[in-house]
């Protein structure tokens, strides 16, 4: 491989794909496709943010004694009943901040929910994320990131080289 980040060697290098008999390529994604794609990033993004801020209050509190149960469900419960003033056994800064992180993590927990909602929505609306749905174990959130992931099924030969 080449050394060297320019555009005269990203042009050579393009050159070089072109003229190759066996290149692929991929087709472009439309903007609907862009856009699913763009909530689905940001669905990645709050899903790794609010376990962030669990697993810091989790940490914080344990300094403390105070224990919140595994599972995102449990967590948020804990979450809750802190932020609206569950006495907790530390001094007043430790508790304003474990409020102030549980609140974080509500509001990303509900942030998270519509943007399923709307995943569900663009799923119902699609005959191509229905007809993956139809696969068992595949539910809105997968059949919608593969509907704008991949424009063109056809280009794959089988669902083994899909897989790849």
């Amino acid at each position: 491989m080449k050394r060297g980040k320019t555009d005269a060697a990203d042009a050579e290098a393009i050159c070089e794909a072109v003229s190759r008999p066996t290149m692929r390529f991929v087709p472009i994604k439309s903007k609907e496709q862009q856009a699913l794609l763009s909530m689905h990033r940001a669905r990645d993004l709050f899903v790794k943010q609010r376990t962030q801020l669990i697993n810091m209050m989790r940490g914080m509190l344990a300094e403390f004694g105070i224990t919140i149960p595994e599972g995102i469900g449990r967590a948020l419960i804990k979450a809750r009943q802190i932020v609206e003033g569950e006495a907790l056994d530390t001094p007043a800064e430790a508790s304003q901040m474990a409020a102030v992180l549980g609140e974080q993590a509500l509001n990303i927990h509900l942030r998270l929910r519509e943007i399923d909602r709307a995943l569900a929505a663009c799923q119902r609306e699609n005959a191509a994320a229905l007809r993956v749905a139809t696969v068992p174990g595949v539910g809105p959130i997968t059949a919608t990131a593969i509907v704008a992931s991949v424009p063109t099924p056809e280009l794959f030969a089988s669902g083994r080289q899909f897989a790849a």
